[in-house]
């Protein structure tokens, strides 16, 4: 496949844009307000908020509601049938909210849009939308603005710029303690059942000096967790001749930042050097999601994971070995096409024998461009129903008493404010990525790591008691 060369956006054309933002904040018809809508994975949650930063720069107002808003952007995800159906749905459901405020203007962007065919389809079946652009061009949401303002004009523009890293984009962070840094984009695997590549690009690394300054600018600014975010983080620098990725987390861990996570990790470039970096590193948190999607080599063959079970296995007990309290979480797929009884049963298997905190699963969702949309073998609906419930009901026994296995130990507890049940408890994640509840605390405490002792667990959260008033790391 061919392969384009990774194009960095200059700060000429980023001047452009900043010209177009200008045009339109001093424009009588622009948009006070907006409003995003955002589906799918953490990666389109940090791109909303550049959308965020960008609107603000312009101008625009956050509306509580998107009904209210003068600007409502979907950021869609197109990994699931299901995600794609409702983001549609939704988008529908504007139609006739706009009929009563024909002033609003209605954008769509992110991964669904960028989809072979999905343009000529919102052209033709969806006239009530004005903006529609995909990842590659968030950047350039001042000109699209402009253009739908100024010349009252539709801007449907989906050039497939998968290629490029736009540095400096405004952000305008949902949380003031915890931040998103991009590391790298796009997908080199091709995955059987994954459309990522085909939507999100080649991979392509962000230059390390970028990363490292945007980094201790967060810190500087009091944030206290950072994750670094990547369709397949280990392979970052691979493309670039950039350093590799444990050399990454060695250098970030200098910035002082006091916890570190990431994701996605690909267990086939899952390296010795990496896993070390739990043994030695300050920062890491002891939390890796490490996707599995299956318990069976003859199904993981067929999704193209290019690992088996047993080198899966052997590095889930070299993370052990290495962090001892370290929690893991996974991807489960059930129901991938050709999947027996006895495939499913060896994924069953697999999480007793693992012990996650918690796994996300799915049944398989054909996704059109997809080498597994093909496959013979198609599971039965009611089957694959059948199977996910024994999964889940599995799966939820082990959490529970993961959890109730962490009684007694003392965490540090990132504080994000008061517990939605309990207004006299406070809640925040611990290093596990796990949410606990406890009491003892103040408001005080919110944006600061702080000593909890664990007391008790429910279904899938913890109890526990604030210590000291000390921050801890």
């Amino acid at each position: 496949m061919h392969r384009e060369p990774v194009r960095h956006i200059g700060p000429e054309a980023l001047a452009e844009q900043g010209r177009f933002a200008g045009l339109v904040r001093g424009h009588a018809d622009r948009p006070r307000t907006y409003h995003i809508v955002t589906y799918g994975c953490q990666m389109n949650a940090h791109d909303s908020e550049t959308l965020a930063g960008t609107l603000s720069d312009i101008g625009l107002t956050q509306a509580p509601q998107r009904e209210e808003a003068d600007l409502v952007l979907f950021n869609t995800c197109c990994i699931r049938d299901n995600a794609e159906r409702k983001a549609l749905g939704n988008i529908t459901w504007l139609k006739e909210i706009k009929k009563r405020r024909p002033h609003m203007l209605i954008g769509v962007c992110g991964c669904m849009m960028q989809q072979r065919g999905m343009a000529e389809t919102v052209l033709k079946q969806y006239p009530f939308v004005d903006i529609a652009f995909g990842t590659g061009s968030l950047y350039r949401l001042p000109e699209y603005l402009y253009l739908a303002v100024e010349e009252k004009r539709r801007v449907i523009d989906v050039s497939r710029e998968e290629s490029t890293i736009a540095e400096g984009l405004p952000v305008l962070r949902e949380s003031p303690f915890k931040a998103y840094i991009n590391i790298m984009y796009g997908c080199n695997n091709y995955c059987a059942y994954c459309i990522v590549p085909y939507v999100r690009g080649r991979e392509r690394s962000r230059r390390a000096e970028d990363i490292l300054h945007e980094a201790e600018a967060l810190v500087a600014d009091g944030v206290q967790e950072i994750t670094l975010l990547g369709q397949n983080v280990n392979s970052y620098g691979n493309d670039a001749g950039e350093i590799s990725f444990p050399e990454l987390l060695r250098r970030l861990d200098q910035t002082g930042i006091p916890r570190l996570r990431f994701m996605t990790s690909h267990p086939k470039d899952l390296s010795d050097e990496l896993v070390a970096e739990y043994a030695r590193s300050r920062s890491l948190a002891p939390h890796l999601h490490l996707p599995v999607q299956s318990g069976s080599d003859r199904i993981l063959a067929a999704m193209n994971r290019r690992y088996d079970v047993e080198t899966y296995l052997s590095r889930v007990d070299k993370l052990r070995a290495a962090r001892p309290d370290i929690g893991l979480t996974t991807d489960l797929i059930v129901a991938f096409p050709g999947e027996t009884e006895e495939d499913f049963e060896q994924s069953m298997r697999l999480v007793e024998r693992v012990r996650y905190d918690s796994a996300f699963t799915f049944i398989y969702s054909p996704r059109t461009g997809t080498k597994a949309a093909d496959l013979p073998g198609q599971v039965a609906p009611e089957v694959a129903s059948q199977r996910i419930e024994r999964l889940i009901a599995l799966q939820e026994g082990i959490t529970k008493e993961v959890l109730h296995g962490l009684r007694g130990q003392q965490m540090g507890i990132l504080v994000e404010g008061t517990s939605a049940r309990r207004q006299t408890q406070m809640t925040g994640k611990c290093g596990r990525n796990i949410s606990v509840n406890f009491t003892g605390g103040h408001e005080g405490l919110i944006g600061h790591i702080v000593p909890v002792n664990i007391t008790g667990a429910g279904s899938n959260t913890l109890r526990g008691e604030y210590i000291k008033e000390e921050q801890t790391t």
